[in-house]
């Protein structure tokens, strides 16, 4: 059988070996999917009404489902009337669809007010999972997210009856502005989250104020088997959870790529992080409530919120639900050898040897002060909008702004070109990518640790494991050893200390990586604060023929803010097609 890597190789190369086509979407082009984000005055659980960013009029927005090897297009309406937008496909590779990635910092313009875009994807073999959509402007994502399943092509690889979202979100009293102006300030002021939803619901305690919000109700029957999807689309929140009355749920998927089967107690869930796993439901339970607890971990203040699995044997609630006085359950702190080393693929894959590494990237993650104002910064280098000053693969286009990164200048300077404040690697290379927990440098005589959960676009990576201390390979190849790590693109770099020395490296994780599909990615902490202070890096894979393989005479639309590939009322887009389904109707 062939693995699922070599089948999305082997999809790669299909479709880059057809054609494209630029065509003009007018009247007779019907998108398969259509979402529309609005910007309106809303009530959330838990937080005062203001100002929320919508996808079809809620949070979170649709589930949407799209299928194996089926070309989709989704139609993005930004139909809010002064900020900009983008989608990102997260956990879904846009290598055959280099502007689809939605990230404003690296492969696209984004989206102008009143205007819309046709996003392409097809998802290629093997990757049917769990994933989600999110804005990649500012802090968007923190209403403006929601479900993206991939259904399997043929029967999955595990039986079960029926499945289950639990879609996690947070909440904050002050608007996005509020957020982001706080965290850039001088001094800082973060917000902590009012809240954990579950399905765009809930209710409990955060920051020891309560709140007495209805709750989700995820209905089960009696003695059937559940795949439960956990989709950890909070903006700040590490996720503990558990369900009451039910010790045991086996983790069958991570990250979109199924797993050997794992029996857990609870699930710890980063933002950017999804699961998968398997709930068989007791048959001495004919109907009934039981809480499902979910509870903030790696923050000062912490959040305890709950919904409902209801027994319904044919019957709903008949009153809203509400949290408990009490909680039911007691979640363990953070646990960080959850899952470490223990997650398999279902079906071996290519896990490159020791052997075959060919570089090894050491990166210091820091927090600094910077003219009184607190920066993350990675090997002494900080994301700035200004550096490009447009998305990086429109000025590769354009080379009017900014030149092609330097691999001499990066392996001069720890893996990142300073010049241009890209990391570059080669088609071709095995890399192990060693994120390191440093200590903040802010002027202090104690700086402090956080835990930052850092996600990969582009590509899935091997997650080779985490530690405490500095990384040392030989000793984790030790540790590896009769392990196969699983594919994975979001892992946690943990804390292990809250206080330290400035400068100390305390806290390590590991990737390792083929680079195979060009383009221009990002790596990037998953708290949207985090980002917004700097905690981004902008990857390219590939050289200059490699990285810009469309036609620059194609794309020119796409290298234009507002550009015709971006629809309004007064003019049709003009698109890239860039699959093999139109082919076959000529």
């Amino acid at each position: 059988m062939l693995s699922r890597i070599i089948l999305f190789i082997l999809s790669c190369f299909a479709v880059l070996a057809t054609s494209h086509r630029v065509v003009k979407h007018d009247e007779t082009f019907v998108p398969d999917i259509i979402l529309r984000v609005t910007w309106e005055n809303v009530s959330q659980p838990c937080v005062p009404t203001k100002p929320v960013a919508l996808v079809n009029g809620t949070s979170p927005g649709p589930a949407i489902y799209l299928e194996e090897e089926v070309t989709t297009w989704i139609r993005i309406y930004n139909d809010m009337p002064n900020q900009n937008l983008t989608m990102h496909w997260h956990g879904l590779t846009m290598a055959l669809f280099p502007f689809s990635d939605g990230t404003p910092q690296a492969a696209q313009w984004p989206i102008p007010a009143m205007h819309f875009f046709d996003y392409e994807i097809r998802v290629p073999a093997g990757m049917a999972g769990t994933y989600y959509y999110h804005s990649h402007v500012g802090i968007q994502a923190v209403s403006v997210n929601g479900p993206l399943i991939v259904k399997d092509k043929g029967r999955p690889p595990y039986d079960y009856d029926e499945e289950r979202i639990i879609h996690f979100t947070d909440v904050f009293n002050g608007t996005n502005a509020g957020v982001t102006d706080g965290v850039l300030a001088d001094p800082i002021t973060f917000t902590e989250t009012a809240g954990i939803l579950i399905n765009g619901k809930g209710g409990g305690v955060a920051s020891g104020y309560p709140c007495n919000s209805s709750l989700s109700v995820i209905d089960v029957e009696p003695g059937k088997t559940y795949r439960l999807r956990f989709i950890g689309a909070t903006a700040l929140t590490f996720s503990s959870f558990a369900i009451e009355g039910h010790d045991v749920l086996t983790v069958i998927e991570a990250d979109g790529q199924y797993t050997k089967p794992v029996d857990v107690s609870f699930m710890q869930v980063t933002t950017g992080q999804t699961f998968s796993a398997l709930l068989r439901t007791r048959d001495d339970i004919k109907s009934g409530q039981f809480y499902m607890q979910v509870e903030s971990r790696e923050r000062p203040v912490n959040a305890t919120n709950y919904a409902i699995l209801n027994y319904r044997h044919g019957l709903k609630p008949s009153e809203p639900l509400y949290p408990p006085v009490t909680p039911p359950l007691t979640l363990p702190p953070t646990d960080v050898n959850w899952l470490e080393y223990t997650l398999e693929p279902l079906v071996d894959d290519d896990f490159p040897t020791l052997e075959e590494v060919t570089r090894r990237i050491y990166i210091d993650v820091q927090q600094v002060s910077v003219n009184g104002r607190k920066r993350y910064f990675f090997n002494n280098v900080t994301w700035t909008s200004a550096i490009p000053s447009e998305p990086y693969l429109v000025s590769l286009y354009k080379n009017d702004g900014i030149e092609f990164p330097s691999m001499e200048r990066a392996l001069a300077n720890g893996g990142v070109d300073p010049v241009v404040h890209a990391w570059p690697a080669q088609i071709g290379e095995v890399l192990e990518i060693v994120l390191q927990n440093v200590c903040d440098g802010t002027g202090e005589a104690t700086g402090g640790f956080d835990t930052h959960p850092f996600h990969a676009h582009g590509l899935h990576f091997y997650d080779i494991g985490s530690g405490n201390g500095t990384y040392d390979f030989e000793e984790n190849e030790k540790r590896m050893q009769g392990w196969h790590p699983a594919l994975r693109d979001t892992t946690p770099l943990f804390r292990y200390l809250t206080d330290g020395v400035p400068g100390t490296r305390m806290g390590w994780r590991a990737w390792r990586l083929r680079i195979q599909d060009p383009g221009v990615w990002m790596i990037h902490c998953h708290i949207e604060a985090h980002m917004a202070m700097g905690m981004q890096m902008v990857w390219v894979f590939g050289n200059h023929t490699e990285v810009l393989k469309l036609p620059i005479n194609d794309v020119t639309g796409y290298l234009t803010y507002g550009g015709n590939v971006a629809g309004n009322e007064t003019h049709w887009p003009v698109v890239v097609e860039v699959n093999d389904d139109w082919m076959n109707h000529q």
